[in-house]
């Protein structure tokens, strides 16, 4: 682990929810008590708790243009989406909106609240559901409510990140009073991972192995795909419902929107490209990145273009800003020259790109700390 990386991990843990919570609000009367996802574990830092209170005083916020000129449309519970379309108002909605619910195809569902995204699917006796997201079990229940009345019997836990699956125990607590008893899924590296971090989620009751392996539900076969070499997390994967054509990739891509801040909380941007061109060869339709609109393959073609453009913006300003224009010997300490460096080279690349970028979603807050990880890469891997 370099210095950056250390730098990183002790940053991203706080500034995650905090960068959430500057940016949306989120639902009246919801988060109350959410904050409590297992026995004895409090999240004060619920970022649907702090989005809560300042969700009511949200007016009609312009929505920013499409990264790809999408064609929006109301979300839709009943009519699948057509190549091209893409929600409406996705910020507002995220504002206002218990959830969001869009029918992918005929079984497969892509539901939202508080800007997290997870995927559904209604067999003809049960619902597999992927990520028991964060205080959000009551929005997802009401989601496949809407659908059917089937119980759920299988859940997945995509990866190791208590945001996305963190809501594990109140999910299982809910589907308990109800008569069901779901398989818990995952892969052999997050079950690996939650044995040597000793989590105190539930485990999962079946292990699927990594980096590439399957899993039945009912007639669907699910394909798990991880990233040997992984940038967001050691566990990080992708998983194909293959017969549908859907995608399950959280935090890999947010569609419609450039890289969100620190490429999705991601421990290194080293892997990162290469994580999204494997994803994007597999055979699928739509893409469920965990947050950002539904995506299509052009969502990743539009992010492998930017990263591009990020990469020749921090490149050209590590020409310009040396770093030993940036040792102050005043500051009584060495620690002070790296962090004033790396901000001159993201605020210059920043400058950059802003002419071709500047009018998407979250530039301004995701892009410069962005091109302090490529800044990061460039400069330990030659």
């Amino acid at each position: 682990m370099n210095k950056f990386q250390i730098l990183s991990i002790g940053i991203s843990i706080a500034l995650f929810a905090t960068a959430c919570s500057n940016n949306a609000g989120t639902n009246q009367g919801v988060g109350r008590n959410q904050t409590t996802q297992n026995k004895k574990i409090v999240n004060p830092h619920s970022n649907v708790r702090q989005m809560s209170k300042g969700a009511t005083k949200a007016t009609t916020i312009k929505e920013a243009p499409s990264t790809v000129n999408a064609r929006y449309v109301e979300p839709s519970a009943k009519k699948v989406l057509h190549f091209g379309e893409k929600i409406n108002r996705l910020y507002n909605r995220n504002l206002k909106d218990k959830y969001i619910l869009q029918r992918l195809t005929s079984r497969t569902y892509w539901v939202q609240s508080n800007f997290y995204s997870t995927t559904f699917f209604v067999g003809k006796k049960g619902v597999l559901l992927f990520d028991p997201l964060e205080d959000r079990t009551d929005q997802l229940l009401a989601a496949v409510r809407k659908v059917t009345k089937l119980p759920i019997t299988s859940v997945v836990y995509s990866h190791d990140h208590a945001d996305h699956i963190g809501d594990a125990s109140k999910m299982l607590a809910a589907l308990k009073k109800s008569g069901a008893k779901p398989r818990i899924i995952a892969s052999k590296a997050t079950f690996d991972k939650q044995v040597y971090l000793k989590s105190k989620l539930p485990r999962p009751t079946e292990v699927i192995s990594w980096p590439q392996g399957s899993f039945k539900f009912e007639d669907l076969t699910v394909q798990l795909h991880g990233f040997q070499r992984a940038g967001h997390s050691d566990d990080h994967s992708v998983w194909l419902l293959k017969d549908e054509g859907v995608l399950h990739a959280p935090d890999l891509i947010n569609p419609d929107q450039p890289p969100f801040w620190r490429f999705a909380g991601s421990d290194t941007f080293l892997y990162h490209e290469q994580n999204l061109q494997d994803a994007r060869k597999l055979p699928w339709k739509w893409v469920n990145g965990g947050h950002g609109n539904v995506g299509e393959k052009k969502d990743f073609d539009f992010d492998l273009a930017f990263i591009k453009d990020l990469k020749k913006a921090v490149g050209d300003a590590l020409q310009t800003q040396k770093f030993g224009d940036f040792v102050d010997p005043k500051k009584g300490a060495h620690s002070a020259f790296l962090p004033a460096w790396l901000n001159a080279v993201s605020k210059k690349a920043t400058d950059n790109l802003r002419p071709k970028y500047g009018k998407y979603y979250g530039f301004e807050y995701s892009t410069p700390p962005n091109a302090e990880m490529v800044a990061e890469w460039m400069f330990s891997y030659r």
